[in-house]
């Protein structure tokens, strides 16, 4: 199997995991970057109040998503993209929280996904004394990225991926996930799925 994945960063408004502002996406086929694409989000209605801290942190104002379609008008656009795809991302728990709350907060069925989370993945294959994605990057040869902005945070994640996954020599993303104990994890139906198959079977 060929190391196919997406690569997903969110941004968000404020401390909500439902306030995704911007999302930034990129499309690795047998191990190489594709495509790319990134986009403002208005975050559902009652979780989009930009606060100034996070602001600070990724540039992102409040007139920035003004005009920008709600979380809602884009999911499908996401999905789209996405495309079955594995989604890795870097603190995985944190931007696979940030998709489902914020579908559970416009009121549609969280998609059934299977992600990867770079940063265990990084923990099993560098010898770092930071595993923040900047420093995890710079191991994996990708540097002078602008953290924080959705779509060089998901190149800086892709480009991990794909060099743990060259040093592993790992052919695909459930290859790496065995050989690095970072186990692929999973939302919406996939969850529900991915944990049957993980039940002991019942003892006769």
């Amino acid at each position: 199997m060929p190391l196919n994945f997406t690569a997903i960063d969110f941004e968000t408004a404020n401390n909500h995991a439902a306030s995704a502002c911007s999302v930034g996406l990129v499309k690795v086929v047998d191990g190489r970057a594709v495509d790319a694409a990134s986009w403002f989000i208005r975050p559902p209605l009652g979780y989009d109040h930009m606060l100034e801290w996070n602001t600070r942190i990724h540039g992102i104002t409040a007139a920035d998503i003004a005009d920008a379609p709600l979380w809602a008008d884009q999911l499908d656009a996401l999905l789209e993209f996405v495309d079955g795809d594995v989604l890795v991302a870097h603190n995985a728990g944190f931007d696979m929280g940030v998709l489902r709350a914020a579908t559970e907060a416009s009121f549609l069925e969280v998609p059934s996904l299977r992600y990867l989370c770079s940063l265990r993945v990084a923990r099993r294959t560098y010898h770092l004394d930071s595993y923040r994605l900047p420093v995890a990057a710079m191991a994996a040869g990708f540097e002078d990225f602008q953290h924080h902005d959705a779509l060089a945070d998901a190149q800086a994640c892709a480009a991990i991926v794909v060099h743990a996954a060259k040093r592993h020599d790992a052919a695909d993303v459930d290859e790496l996930a065995r050989i690095t104990g970072a186990s692929i994890g999973a939302i919406g139906a996939a969850a529900d799925e991915l944990a049957a198959e993980r039940r002991p079977a019942a003892l006769a």
